[in-house]
């Protein structure tokens, strides 16, 4: 058994104080966000306690589907590698770029040339998309659909090069029987978020999976919990998104949380792939919230999910 953690959106702080210079940009109108309303929804102590309560499961590798920085500062870079030691070294965590981690024009190269252990692929690239990892009888792959875009626009797109060579990828990996994981930032599937938010090659990326197949697909951006599914060669593919691992408010979907993946190894036709949440619990502790449905059906009902067959 493999078991992954996911988490996503921690949005680090506090904010650097920035240069006046340094705000002449798309970064005033997220700097005013965080001091008008991010800052207190985005809870560091936290974020903090889950992390703890995370690294009490013991997962075998941690998934970060991005957003650790905020408006793009070059402080941040710094702030943002100290979190990813904290979830754990190079070898065991793996990390994908968010929208606000491409802010700006540069702020993804100067965090990528900081955090880019946590991207390396098998080969030894840094910062390259897509990489892969392979774990065991599982295989990471990871996306960035992190690009800079103007003010009010948090949209975000593959690319045709990074598509092309993701279905190459899949295919390969799935010829040679991986459970393959693909962590993305944006919803990838053609629903998963309103224009202006969504990613917006969402339809080529459903057509590329329909081809290849995949057996999950982890992602944050909305900063709610939730499960879709998108069609399969063989059957149905999960698409997982994680609320803001650091927030406070709003219902259990949209407290602080992340997700536990228990993957098997084929004992029959396909892996087993069980799910929960952790998080933050109404009681204020962090703790166990739900076993997780892989089928879009709500609940708590454990399920446990057979995705299609590989070949060996």
């Amino acid at each position: 058994m493999f078991r992954i953690a996911h988490l996503t959106d921690p949005h680090v702080g506090p904010l650097p104080r920035p240069r006046l210079r340094e705000l002449l940009n798309k970064r005033l109108t997220g700097f005013f966000n965080w001091h008008s309303g991010r800052t207190k929804a985005h809870d560091m102590e936290l974020l903090a306690a889950l992390v703890s309560d995370m690294h009490e499961q013991e997962p075998h590798h941690i998934a970060c589907t991005g957003d650790v920085a905020n408006i793009g500062l070059p402080e941040e870079w710094s702030t943002a590698r100290v979190f990813l030691e904290g979830l754990g070294p190079p070898d065991r965590v793996s990390f994908v770029p968010g929208n606000h981690d491409a802010y700006i024009e540069g702020a993804l190269q100067g965090l990528l040339a900081v955090c880019g252990p946590w991207t390396e692929d098998d080969g030894g690239a840094l910062g390259k998309f897509p990489y892969v990892r392979r774990r065991g009888h599982v295989a990471l792959v990871g996306l960035s659909s992190a690009i800079p875009t103007a003010p009010f626009v948090a949209s975000g797109r593959m690319g045709r090069r990074q598509m092309e060579a993701t279905e190459r990828i899949l295919a390969q990996l799935g010829a040679e029987g991986f459970v393959r994981v693909v962590m993305i930032h944006h919803p990838p599937h053609v629903a998963g978020a309103s224009a202006g938010r969504n990613l917006t090659d969402a339809k080529r990326f459903e057509a590329m999976i329909a081809r290849t197949g995949a057996e999950l697909v982890l992602h944050g951006h909305n900063h709610i919990g939730s499960v879709a599914t998108i069609p399969g060669p063989h059957g149905r593919v999960p698409v997982v998104g994680a609320p803001s691992a650091s927030s406070r408010g709003g219902t259990i979907t949209h407290r602080a949380a992340y997700y536990l993946f228990d993957i098997e190894e084929e004992t029959s036709d396909a892996p087993r792939i069980r799910a929960q949440l952790r998080g933050l619990k109404p009681d204020g502790t962090i703790g166990f919230l739900e076993e997780v449905s892989l089928t879009e059906k709500s609940g708590g009902i454990k399920v446990t999910f057979r995705p299609e067959r590989r070949a060996r």
